[in-house]
């Protein structure tokens, strides 16, 4: 796995198409564009891995970085995990996501969330062998203030 940079921009949009197309969704590709410019040029904002395997890059994981008052300090969101189909269920996420949580120690991220949905079990197995668990008595509400990358 490796930091991704300016140049990796075309491999993280045709990455994240075939991740939006397995849910049947569109993805502009200006806004993704956009948005992989803004998070890989200031790390305010999160970071961005390439996976790997072997010498092919198969995936990608954004984590997006926020305060939370809860937790007294930084917050990280794990934005996107995605592997190839051909590459999964080989240990690659799992790995992948075990150096995401190591490294939010070395930067004092005080807690990591995810959105995942109800009926993907097998994402819902992979972030708990990280540790990520149902919010107790919590509930993700979310008002979008602008059109999504991903298009119905």
């Amino acid at each position: 796995m490796r930091r991704a940079f300016p140049g990796d921009i075309g491999t993280l949009v045709a990455l994240m198409a075939q991740f939006y197309a397995e849910s049947d969704y569109g993805l502009d590709r200006d806004l993704a564009e956009k948005a992989f410019a803004a998070i890989l040029s200031d790390e305010r904002l999160g970071y961005v891995w390439l996976i790997d395997e072997e010498t092919k890059v198969v995936g990608y994981i954004v984590l997006t970085l926020g305060l939370g008052m809860e937790y007294g300090g930084l917050m990280a969101c794990i934005d996107d995990l995605f592997v190839v189909p051909h590459s999964r269920n080989k240990g690659l996420a799992t790995a992948a996501l075990a150096l995401v949580r190591d490294f939010c120690k070395s930067i004092d991220v005080r807690a990591i969330t995810v959105e995942v949905s109800h009926s993907n079990g097998s994402a819902q197995t992979v972030y708990r062998r990280l540790g990520l668990a149902e919010a107790r008595d919590r509930q993700l509400l979310a008002l979008a203030l602008a059109s999504p990358a991903h298009v119905f």
